[in-house]
């Protein structure tokens, strides 16, 4: 007791006070654990064939164990007791066959006698005695109860039942109504007694047996099935044993044979995986002359003929790479003397007469496109080549745009249409290549007037910490489903029959991909046939920087939906033909008076000179969401 209150008094180990204190805490990690057991579990069965094929087995072999198990152990129970209830039939027919050449039992018994008792204890000290089989049986003889006698009060002479004895009663009937002084058979039937030997007075299985013989004597015999009870459950331990060791003998083997399965298999999954990251000296082992040796043997040539393939591919590709770069630099020396000449024969063409002077335009018109297709053509070798370099600077975006929107103007002052600009109030500044940056913006301006239906062009930059983003929308034709994946492909019109006025080259849009992409950025696109186009192109604001995200949503809400027609103010004045601030208002095509009223918005227009289309493209627009990132994972071109 001393120490059980020294223990009391003693305060709680800082450790165990800590952790009971941080059990609150841990709770809810406790239960998400648990919660994600399931899904690791399930994720186990669905990533592995091995695991599948060993639970499945164990699940079958368990199955098939327990149901012969059972089986089994039926037929052995049943042979047991059969056996017992043989050599217990044979043994009592003995005794009634003694009981009944018993010439003294043949007599009715007197009342007032004492006869009666020594014949039955006797006859019981004589049936006990004759066991040759060396069965534990009970055995009891009595008077029967509708004998008249005195003694039949008397519960019986027994040996080994506990007195008095709870006889089956249907047994005790049928035995009651066999006749005396005559040959009765002896009749047999499950019943549960207490018998010597039993923990006090609890009733054991076992077989009865009874019958009347002599004049007014019954005999009844009591087999239990004590040592059968115990012969089946120690059976059925071992028989639950074996089947244990017998389904993980399965399982361990279904181990085995599917580790010998597997494992090749993986290794084939492995081996396709590095063939897919480029690794082309990638082989199987091959062991034996199986199925699994034909495997491996036809993963090695699949490998041999991919990386042979491959390498012819790129031997070709870099054949291809270089007769475009070098036929592109051997054009310019004759390029330049046939300009020349061109030059000549344009300057003079007043002199000539109208064919003669229509030709020399078209000569010049041809050559400036000639020229713009080279430089084009370079450009891609370049990209094809992995020699393009990026230059950047710090440059605001906004002058940028401006700046790259004086060629697209041009064309759209010809048309009768402008370009509108939603600019932010301060600069957007992000280092980019000046260059590339302006050559994209050109080709998504020229793209846009080119297709706008003589509907003006709206051009938005905003930008957030990360990024600066650029969208171009213009309300033209758009494009059908099924052609979205194709806008950026090289030499790709939406429409070849289109006839085309900004002298593009086919490579416009696919250049600006590829700049986009070394820029790190993406080059998106979004379009509905009848709805027009939204090309956006999203930059980081620092070289190398990752995006997460574009400041401009690509789709345009159900206000930009449709085009914008300006309504004149006082500012809309200017001797330079430059459109100063209008308000703007939506239109609706579709509706009959020509328009809803929207948000108001601002436009500028801008002078420029040259239409010289040198690497732009007025080609093709796609209602497609491609995007361009530093990784090359989409195509692009058009």
């Amino acid at each position: 007791m001393k120490g059980a209150g020294a223990l009391a008094g003693q305060p709680a180990r800082p450790g165990r006070l800590a952790w009971l204190t941080s059990l609150p805490g841990r709770l809810p990690r406790l239960r998400s654990q648990a919660a994600a057991i399931p899904r690791r579990l399930t994720d186990k069965w669905r990533s592995s064939l091995q695991h599948r094929v060993i639970i499945v087995t164990l699940l079958f072999s368990a199955l098939v164990v327990a149901v012969l198990g059972l089986l089994l152990m039926q037929q052995l129970a049943s042979n047991l007791i059969n056996t017992k209830e043989s050599s217990a039939k044979t043994l009592a027919q003995q005794g009634l066959s003694t009981a009944q050449g018993s010439q003294p039992f043949l007599q009715r018994p007197k009342a007032d006698s004492s006869n009666a008792q020594q014949l039955m204890l006797g006859l019981i000290r004589q049936l006990q005695s004759n066991s040759s089989a060396g069965l534990d049986y009970a055995v009891m003889v009595r008077l029967a109860p509708n004998s008249g006698s005195l003694l039949a009060q008397n519960p019986g002479w027994a040996k080994g039942f506990r007195l008095p004895a709870a006889l089956p009663s249907r047994l005790v009937a049928e035995v009651g109504r066999q006749a005396g002084d005559q040959i009765n058979p002896m009749l047999c039937g499950a019943a549960s007694m207490a018998v010597v030997g039993s923990q006090g007075s609890r009733p054991v299985p076992g077989l009865a047996c009874g019958a009347k013989f002599g004049s007014q004597y019954e005999l009844f015999y009591f087999f239990p099935l004590t040592a059968e009870q115990q012969n089946i459950s120690h059976i059925a331990r071992i028989l639950l044993l074996v089947g244990l060791a017998l389904v993980f003998l399965l399982a361990a083997i279904a181990w085995l044979v599917t580790r010998w399965v597997v494992i090749p298999v993986r290794q084939a999954a492995q081996g396709a995986r590095r063939l897919s990251t480029g690794s082309l000296t990638e082989r199987m082992p091959v062991r034996g002359a199986d199925e699994l040796a034909a495997l491996s043997t036809s993963f090695n040539e699949m490998a041999a003929s991919l990386q042979e393939k491959l390498a012819e591919l790129e031997d070709l590709s870099q054949v291809q790479r270089q007769f475009v770069s070098d036929v592109s630099h051997e054009l310019r020396t004759p390029l330049t003397t046939i300009r020349i000449a061109a030059d000549v024969l344009f300057a003079s063409r007043e002199k000539l007469d109208h064919d003669a002077g229509r030709s020399a335009e078209l000569l010049q018109s041809q050559l400036e496109r000639f020229e713009s297709l080279l430089t084009d053509l370079l450009e891609i070798s370049r990209y094809d080549a992995n020699a393009a370099t990026l230059d950047a600077e710090p440059v605001d975006v906004c002058s940028l745009v401006r700046q790259s929107a004086e060629l697209a103007q041009q064309l759209a002052e010809r048309r009768g249409t402008k370009i509108q600009f939603r600019l932010p109030a301060g600069p957007c500044i992000a280092e980019v290549d000046r260059r590339r940056v302006e050559r994209i913006l050109r080709n998504l301006l020229l793209n846009a007037v080119e297709h706008g239906e003589n509907h003006d062009t709206v051009v938005t930059v905003a930008a957030d910490s990360g990024a600066v983003a650029v969208a171009v929308r213009d309300f033209g034709v758009g494009l059908a489903p099924g052609e979205e994946q194709l806008v950026f492909d090289r030499f790709w019109r939406a429409d070849p029959a289109r006839a085309r006025t900004s002298g593009g080259t086919g490579l416009g849009l696919s250049i600006a991909l590829e700049d986009a992409r070394l820029h790190g950025g993406w080059l998106e696109a979004w379009g509905q046939p009848g709805l027009g186009s939204v090309f956006r192109l999203t930059l980081p604001r620092t070289v190398g920087g990752e995006l997460v995200g574009s400041p401009l949503p690509l789709a345009p809400d159900q206000i930009q939906l449709y085009p914008v027609v300006a309504q004149p103010t006082a500012a809309d004045a200017g001797s330079d033909g430059a459109a100063g601030g209008a308000e703007l208002q939506p239109v609706d095509a579709a509706a009959p008076n020509g328009g809803l009223p929207g948000a108001g918005l601002h436009g500028a227009g801008l002078n420029g000179a040259g239409l010289n289309g040198a690497g732009l493209d007025a080609d093709g627009l796609a209602p497609v969401s491609h995007r361009a990132g530093p990784d090359g994972s989409e195509a692009g071109g058009g």
